[in-house]
């Protein structure tokens, strides 16, 4: 019998092995995995840069769909917090640095890396790891569990048990990395509910009939300003039009934020040059249709890209309103490019049927860590962060359990 059964391999699954493994024997824990290799979502985080955590992760940026999921998550934040997560990887051989807004990258700004360090310390530990791999079934039998499981290509069915068992599975965001929201049935079975789920740090729809001819065209440092049933919020970051709407970092940092039943009811506002008020921009406007002849067309050079002023130009008709619609951009959401290219799944299971420590209150040994939990978090390495807090929230709790 195992002490402990990990069921996925994803950033939450690696880091609470590792853990373990300072605390067992490796034979004496195993990790499934449905993919062929551990880590393929990590090995992709931060555009392949691995943004593993942020600065200010103690200062909140957190989500929940209970006020009190909020408070309990920025508690375990602050109990294992981008220190600890610094000193974990430093541990593992790895050179954490921060750019200038906090974002935390591996030295070789390769996600692979952070991965590679992980499976290289578990192999060198003897983990037991089982790659191909779906778990089908878990069953409380006495003080401990039987886990069902199948190689991906086979309907033969095999069986192990484990005094615990941790749920790190994932959402249903990035399925093409494998999270297919297939654990949420694992924690339905033990008496578990999963509340409404959305998709968070994705591209966004909008009506496109004002952005046509921008595809591809990237604004840097806008201010972006999204209006909600529920008040407002905006962030400053790069925006890039699409064929179908808005992406870019503006627009992923967002998303946390407005992400839910309401999306469609959203308005976007996009402030192109948020540090240059209004009248001065339509002085310069005017200013050059004045004294050097330039057509209306023409007249968005060194303040704007000029096919977004043409644009504006086709939406206002004049000159002298392009100014305010350079500061006022108005975008209506009509959707996102949903979970297949999302990077993060708002909702799991509520922390509200945890205890403090993530375990089960409707099954003792069952725990769980990181995205199916009902705890998301803003882009820049937050979600990577709550995954190792989760986890070594659960590696503390099963240590201190079996030192009894």
């Amino acid at each position: 019998m195992y002490a402990t059964a990990i069921i996925g391999g994803g950033a939450a699954g690696l880091m609470l092995a590792t853990k373990l493994l300072k605390k067992f024997d490796g034979n004496n824990i195993i990790l499934f995995e449905r993919g062929e290799r551990v880590g393929r979502k990590l090995s992709a985080t931060g555009n392949g840069q691995g943004n593993i955590t942020n600065l200010h992760v103690t200062e909140g940026g957190y989500f929940s769909s209970n006020p009190d999921g909020i408070a309990r998550a920025n508690k375990l934040i602050s109990a294992y917090d981008n220190q600890s997560l610094d000193q974990f990887f430093s541990d593992l051989g790895v050179i954490l640095t921060a750019d200038d807004r906090g974002r935390v990258y591996p030295a070789s700004r390769q996600a692979s890396s952070l991965t590679d360090a992980l499976r290289f310390y578990l192999a060198a530990r003897g983990a037991d790891i089982a790659t191909g791999t779906l778990v089908t079934g878990i069953e409380k039998k006495g003080d401990g569990f039987v886990i069902r499981y199948k190689a991906t290509d086979s309907s033969n069915s095999f069986y192990c048990q484990a005094k615990t068992v941790v749920l790190c599975t994932g959402g249903t965001a990035a399925k093409n990395f494998g999270s297919d929201g297939s654990g949420y049935a694992l924690a339905r079975s033990f008496g578990h509910t999963v509340t409404e789920l959305y998709p968070s740090l994705v591209q966004l729809k909008t009506d496109t009939t004002p952005i046509k001819g921008l595809k591809g065209i990237r604004v840097n440092d806008a201010k972006l300003t999204a209006y909600t049933p529920n008040g407002k919020k905006s962030v400053v970051g790069d925006v890039i039009f699409t064929e179908y709407g808005v992406s870019g970092d503006a627009v992923f940092r967002l998303t946390p934020y407005i992400a839910g039943k309401n999306l469609e009811g959203t308005k976007l506002e996009i402030d192109f040059l948020p540090q240059i008020d209004e009248g001065e921009i339509a002085k310069k406007l005017t200013y050059k249709t004045a004294e050097f002849s330039v057509s209306a067309q023409d007249a968005f050079y060194g303040i704007i890209n000029n096919q977004i002023g043409r644009a504006i130009l086709r939406i206002t008709g004049n000159l002298n309103q392009s100014a305010a619609l350079i500061k006022r951009f108005p975008l209506q959401v009509t959707g996102s490019l949903g979970f297949d290219y999302a990077q993060v799944t708002k909702g799991g299971v509520p922390l509200s049927e945890v205890d403090k420590n993530l375990q089960s209150r409707f099954a003792d040994g069952l725990y769980f860590a990181g995205e199916i939990l009902d705890v998301d978090g803003e882009c820049g390495g937050y979600n990577l962060q709550w995954a190792y807090s989760s986890a070594c929230t659960v590696a503390a709790a099963i240590g201190s359990e079996f030192k009894k």
